[in-house]
């Protein structure tokens, strides 16, 4: 196994050269970010790609840690999709990137990786990803009826809908978001830590909160 951190950059070296050396076609770029390795994989043929990672000799990449998904609003594809992968044999992680937009779908690794299933899923459910070929793709963590992707940059904090249950009608119904005024006007003031009067002035509120006096007891003795 990879030892010190001098061997594990040089193993990653030869990885790196070994991947632009035969899958040319593939991999647009390779790169080092933080002592760890990048590749930038072409859309289509990320399926090729990890296969080669798992398989080839010199890798070994058999984990396949996490997919996960990144938003970047302001690029023509804004969505980066991240494979982490990780090689028992050799102690070594490498991280496989491509670029994808709303409507450009990403081929699935399921069949390289099988545990992508559900990573998947969760990309698509938290970004809008879409992946070709996967096996059962729907949301797994929002409701059935949830409206958008929450992760996404752009995708409002207070959520369109919200779901309660309604005593009256005995169901979960669902109902655009209100804000309750009150939890709009706030004064600011910690619970944690005592003000001054000047500071208690110009906020509009008490100089000192309720149990900040247990923070001095005891300080005389």
């Amino acid at each position: 196994m990879t030892g010190t951190v001098t061997e594990r950059l040089d193993s990653l070296r030869d990885i790196a050269a070994r991947l632009e050396s035969e899958l040319e076609d593939e991999v647009i770029r390779v790169s080092f970010e933080k002592d760890e390795l990048v590749v930038l994989a072409v859309r289509s043929t990320v399926p090729q790609v990890l296969s080669f990672l798992k398989e080839d000799a010199a890798c070994l990449f058999e984990q396949l840690v996490d997919v996960c998904g990144v938003d970047y609003p302001e690029r023509e594809e804004r969505f980066e999709v991240v494979y982490n992968l990780l090689s028992m044999r050799y102690n070594l992680r490498i991280r496989v990137k491509v670029h994808a937009s709303e409507d450009t779908p990403v081929p699935s690794v399921v069949s390289v990786f099988p545990s992508a299933n559900w990573f998947e899923r969760e990309t698509f459910d938290m970004y809008g990803v879409i992946f070709s070929d996967h096996p059962d793709l729907r949301r797994i963590l929002t409701d059935y009826g949830f409206e958008g992707h929450p992760q996404r940059k752009d995708f409002p904090l207070s959520g369109f809908k919200e779901i309660r249950y309604d005593e009256e009608l005995g169901r979960v119904v669902y109902q655009p978001v209100r804000l309750v005024q009150d939890f709009r006007d706030f004064d600011f003031a910690s619970p944690w830590e005592s003000m001054d009067d000047q500071v208690a002035r110009a906020r509009g509120c008490a100089a000192q909160l309720p149990g900040d006096e247990k923070a001095t007891e005891g300080k005389g003795a």
